[in-house]
């Protein structure tokens, strides 16, 4: 028989094994589904038995393997490693119970439960920089100086993208950025600008540059753009280090399985991350869309970030937990609270596992319905995410990112590299991208800000696109061009009217003989479809049918604006359900008019990946589904277990109910 065996772990607690320890061995052991076994040298003893593992005789400091003879039990055993590890928790017996449970919030990354030592890095940002005057006759030595850091730097990152595993090498484009940023005029030009103009020091002058650079981000609204001032963070840290020549943060030599706990994490950081050996991670910076967080979520390891003060308060081989599902980070659990989470951890292995197996397997229903599930992505890189995670293709590719602060609109070799990257990483499945979807000068660092008082309903898309076609031509250009290398839909967010989509139509059309004039290849004939957020374009899915081969409802922007609710308000954002029943009148008018039209209607705001609407999209006849691939898995196995005929009637039921509350109720439910 074929055991299936964890790696070596220690016993490290004073008694060794005892009967207390054995008891918890023998507690997550009966999670197995089948025999689990604890291994000493060449005996073994099955592991939910107390006596048969204390008969083993197992001192501390002695070796032990789990081994169980089915894969899913897999979790069962890693748990086990995890609790022999964590030294049984009984470190936290001789400790005051006001330091045990120390919880720290903040915002959950990557999801997943790790259990372990900290390895914390205390090595902090250079904020302590000398700062003096030059002679004039000493500005051409110090740019010189700031010039050489500068030189190092690149190299330093070169050489990281060059030893980056395969397994990161979609993320170099992150560091790419970085290298191109080191000649940015905003940052290189700027510093040897100050450096000859206000005569002080290189480190001055990058200190000075720098931070105003994160000013000017960190006050930005966008999220992703707050979190661009890392990167500016990140690049100024790494240089100063070499200007000032204090020892650049390397993790690389980490050898034992740890959480590894930082003030910040950088990008070229992450991707010398070894899965082997650091379980998960901890920062008081960072977040869901600073890269780093992006790259280390690729890793599937589990990550907190913005924790704000958790270097300072935890020691080096302090006992943590970090639940990167629930954004929490828990300092010296006592052992209850160690058990609760290992079999925690043990349940979510575990679903993982069977949404993996998935993967390969068409959503369909168990009565033979097929609803295809797609994921939405934001940048080139989380395209290989989407397949890790079972999505059939790109239901939405948002396309801004590349558009955020910078100076100039990027060019359609920009964009047609991206897009193409994208197109071939996902080739057969398709790719649906989003054309823009910004306030254009809000996109660029140096635009004029229009001032709005309701940007969401403002000029903003489509608005923006028509009224700056030059910018929307490179973008239509970029994407035909990109069409030639796989599967690619053309999507058009925030239309409101049919002349919008004729305009768009005719846009496109004088892409095409640009391209076709020029002898540059491109593919003519890909699916032009329309973003069904609007009340409007709902209304007149008929006519709007008639221009367009797909409908795509972003249902965030729709309920919205549908029921008159701001989400970002307090007062209001309660009322906002994708299960009011002026939202499912909605949503199923849509579709059933698009199949009238012979046309398909998909779906990619929230709503896709919310298992309660789920049975009634099916209902419905929604023809695809495109959500945040950590929801893929979830969602092909619940359409495994819904039937059509079935959903049929408690569709019908619902829209007969007049509340959200009742079709809420009804549907927390619905297996009944």
């Amino acid at each position: 028989m074929t055991y299936h065996q964890t790696q070596t772990v220690w016993i490290t607690n004073g008694l060794g094994l005892h009967a207390r320890s054995a008891a918890k061995i023998a507690h997550l052991a009966q999670k197995g589904l089948h025999a689990i076994w604890l291994i000493h040298e060449d005996q073994q003893a099955n592991a939910t038995d107390i006596l048969d593992m204390l008969a083993l005789e197992i001192p501390t400091g002695r070796a032990v393997r789990f081994a169980c003879e089915d894969a899913n039990d897999i979790p069962v055993i890693q748990a086990l490693a995890d609790l022999v590890e964590a030294g049984f928790g009984e470190s936290s017996d001789s400790l005051p119970p006001e330091s045990l449970n120390q919880r720290f919030e903040g915002i959950a990354v990557s999801p997943g439960v790790a259990i372990g030592p900290a390895h914390v890095v205390y090595l902090d940002h250079i904020d302590l920089v000398p700062k003096y005057r030059i002679s004039e006759s000493a500005i051409v030595r110090e740019a010189a100086r700031f010039q050489t850091a500068v030189k190092t730097t690149r190299e330093e990152l070169l050489r990281i993208i060059e030893g980056t595993t395969d397994e990161l090498q979609t993320h170099t484009d992150i560091l790419n950025t970085h290298v191109v940023m080191l000649n940015d005029r905003l940052f290189y030009g700027k510093i040897i600008d100050v450096i000859a103009t206000e005569r002080i020091n290189a480190e001055w002058a990058l200190q000075r540059v720098a931070a105003e650079l994160r000013g000017k981000f960190s006050s930005m609204s966008d999220p992703y753009l707050q979190e661009r001032a890392l990167d500016i963070m990140h690049l100024s840290d790494r240089v100063m280090r070499n200007l000032s020549g204090a020892a650049q943060i390397d993790i690389t030599g980490i050898s034992k399985r740890v959480i590894l706990v930082m003030r910040d994490l950088s990008p070229a950081q992450a991707t010398q991350i070894r899965p082997e050996f650091i379980k998960g991670v901890a920062t008081d910076t960072g977040g869901k869309t600073s890269h780093a967080g992006i790259i280390v979520r690729s890793l599937r390891i589990a990550a907190v970030m913005g924790l704000q003060s958790a270097v300072d308060r935890i020691a080096m081989d302090d006992l943590l937990i970090l639940d990167g599902s629930g954004g929490v980070l828990i300092h010296r659990p006592d052992s209850t609270t160690l058990m609760t989470f290992l079999e925690k951890k043990i349940d979510e292995d575990r679903q993982d596992r069977a949404y993996r197996n998935r993967l390969e397997v068409r959503s369909e229903t168990a009565d033979g319905v097929q609803v295809p599930v797609m994921g939405n992505i934001e940048i080139p890189e989380e395209a290989k995410t989407v397949l890790e995670y079972g999505g059939e293709g790109i239901g939405l590719y948002r396309t801004e990112f590349q558009y955020l602060g910078r100076l100039d609109f990027p060019t359609e070799e920009e964009l047609f590299t991206d897009y193409r990257y994208v197109v071939e990483q996902m080739a057969p499945h398709p790719v649906t991208i989003r054309t823009l979807d910004i306030n254009g000068d809000k996109a660029l660092e140096h635009g004029k800000r229009l001032i709005e008082a309701n940007p969401a309903i403002g000029f903003r898309a489509i608005r923006y696109c028509l009224k700056n076609p030059n910018v929307f031509r490179t973008q239509i250009r970029a994407i035909l061009r990109a069409a030639v290398f796989g599967n690619v839909r053309m999507l058009v967010p925030m239309i409101a009217s049919h002349q919008e989509v004729l305009e768009v139509r005719k846009l496109i059309e004088s892409c095409k003989e640009a391209l076709e004039s020029e002898h540059v290849p491109y593919r003519g004939d890909i699916p032009l479809g329309i973003m069904i957020e609007v009340p409007s374009a709902a209304i007149l899915a008929d006519i709007l049918a008639e221009e367009v081969d797909f409908f795509s409802i972003g249902t965030n922007d729709l309920i919205q604006f549908t029921l008159a609710i701001d989400r970002g308000n307090r007062e209001v954002a309660y009322m906002y359900s994708p299960l009011h029943p002026a939202v499912l009148r909605l949503v199923k008018h849509v579709i059933e008019t698009g199949h009238q039209k012979g046309i398909p209607t998909f779906m990619c705001g929230e709503m896709a990946g919310d298992p309660l609407c789920l049975p009634l999209l099916v209902a419905m006849g929604i023809d695809e589904l495109s959500m945040t691939p950590q929801s893929i898995g979830s969602i092909k196995q619940r359409i495994a277990t819904l039937r059509k005929s079935e959903a049929d009637v408690l569709l019908t039921q619902v829209l007969a109910m007049k509340s959200t509350e009742d079709i809420i109720e009804r549907m927390l439910h619905s297996d009944r």
